[in-house]
């Protein structure tokens, strides 16, 4: 009898033996292909049963959560969402986070360990934390006259502050309602659907996105660089620059679309966005020192990040002499986002300091306290302090006398250029229309905003498109809205 027992016993502490193995088979060695079954829906009912922290905007929420009483109780909601979409993104319960949704969804979600009050709280405990938020370095009235300025035009805007790199604007259009793919029914699904197949792109973020030819915005780059190089040393002397200018080892004869260019001042070059002469000062710079020059304002940097990533502007160093008198006009394959012209217009503001952008301010837990803070950004010097000198004369020069004058601020020192980019094969595509540009008050010590606005012309204004007509209103509204505070 006692030896049956002990066969019993033996026999079911085999069985416990077994199943504590395969209890740790499921929980531990199994448990990734387990979390991620499509059929688990544990995940998603945890993540989606409170609300979502907020983005704000001015010290107000441009987000929101709404109870739908199902199983997946909480929706993103968003105030304002064409306005803001290019720099919330989405949050969608069917096809996941973009942009600061995605950069900042732990702490949004509110599955940053670093909101648990103590460390492994909520391990312990099994509970959650309250979603967070993120404060962002947005003007709200400089957002909303972008996206006005801009229209039913496509294009974009980013706006810095100089002394700081702080975002004052990110606006691209078309834009779209992230609040319609919220949530996961068949509204959602048609969204969705529609906005793929949209030939204009209204999920593309245009201002960090995508990269354009900016045109003659570059010939502040290049200017810098000639500056630097004493190239240039008097920008009032005449230069040597014929009108027009052949291209080095070519037949390709460049030429001006106003007369003057001809041995035109560096001054008068700038004001009359002279061709001719930009490309020849390129050539003279030669394409190291004017490539070294382009990536000290930030082209050809893969690690620009806002938090998140920004499209790599590029600066072709493997280009020949004739290549490299295109480029100096921002033509060839010179290409440059929205946000990197603006960097660009900010470095002249801020004495040849190039400082890195940041979008966000702050990110704190639901009750306020604070998780973490943008501190003070890196600068890099993009030129001498007397080169920034000179063009930010340069720069007020083209406002004040010549193609920028749409952007003019009465009580204002504005600083400005134009561009209109040409593309396609033989040029053949619509130019696109740029400015950039710097602001401050009279009575200010330095500018207060920087910004750059790309408008893509369409076939009915192909004859029509200039930076100075198009381009030059949306910033001058920009620049207005900051520094009426």
């Amino acid at each position: 009898m006692t030896r049956n027992i002990r066969h019993a016993a033996f026999f079911c502490a085999l069985l416990l033996v077994a199943l504590l193995v395969n209890a740790a088979r499921v929980q531990v060695v199994r448990a990734p292909e387990y979390d991620g079954s499509p059929g688990n829906r544990r995940p998603d009912i945890a993540r989606y049963q409170q609300p979502r922290g907020d983005i704000l905007v001015g010290g107000k929420p441009v987000t929101g959560s709404r109870d739908t009483g199902e199983h997946l109780r909480f929706e993103r909601t968003y105030r304002d969402g064409p306005v803001y979409a290019p720099v919330t993104g989405f949050a969608s319960q069917e096809y996941g986070t973009t942009l600061l949704e995605h950069v900042e969804d732990g702490v949004l979600s509110g599955a940053d360990p670093v909101l648990a009050p103590l460390p492994l709280w909520n391990d312990v405990t099994g509970a959650r934390n309250p979603g967070g938020h993120v404060v962002t370095t947005l003007h709200a009235g400089a957002q909303k006259a972008a996206y006005e300025g801009l229209g039913r035009r496509k294009g974009a805007v980013a706006a810095v502050e100089p002394a700081t790199g702080r975002v004052l604007a990110m606006v691209s259009t078309p834009s779209y309602d992230p609040g319609e793919l919220s949530g996961n029914g068949r509204a959602a699904l048609r969204t969705w659907e529609r906005l793929n197949d949209d030939p204009d792109r209204p999920m593309l973020n245009r201002a960090v996105r995508r990269t354009y030819p900016p045109g003659s915005t570059f010939k502040v780059v290049t200017a810098a660089a000639a500056l630097d190089a004493g190239v240039v040393r008097d920008p009032d002397a005449a230069t040597r620059s014929p009108d027009p200018y052949t291209l080095p080892g070519t037949r390709t004869r460049l030429t001006n679309e106003v007369a003057g260019c001809a041995d035109a001042s560096l001054r008068s070059a700038f004001e009359l966005s002279c061709n001719t002469v930009f490309a020849k000062l390129g050539v003279d710079v030669g394409v190291s020192a004017l490539a070294g020059t382009a990536e000290a304002f930030g082209f050809n940097d893969d690690e620009l990040r806002v938090p998140f990533s920004v499209a790599r502007s590029t600066f072709d160093r493997s280009v020949d002499r004739a290549q490299l008198g295109l480029s100096a006009i921002g033509q060839y394959n010179t290409r440059a986002t929205p946000l990197q012209m603006a960097m660009v217009a900010a470095a002249v503001a801020n004495g040849g300091q190039v400082r890195t952008p940041y979008l966000v301010e702050r990110t704190t837990r639901a009750g306020g306290g604070i998780v973490s803070a943008a501190g003070s950004r890196p600068a890099r010097q993009a030129m001498r302090p007397s080169t920034a000198v000179w063009l930010k004369r340069l720069m007020t020069g083209v406002v004040e006398d010549g193609t920028g004058g749409n952007a003019a601020i009465r009580g204002a020192i504005v600083g400005g250029k134009t561009g209109t980019a040409q593309h396609g094969v033989g040029n053949s595509g619509t130019p696109y229309a740029w400015f950039v540009s710097w602001a401050q008050d009279e009575g200010d010590l330095e500018p207060r905003v920087a910004v750059a606005a790309v408008v893509e012309g369409t076939a009915a204004d192909h004859g029509e498109v200039s930076g100075g007509g198009l381009a030059a209103p949306v910033a001058r509204a920009v620049m207005e809205a900051v520094l009426k505070g």
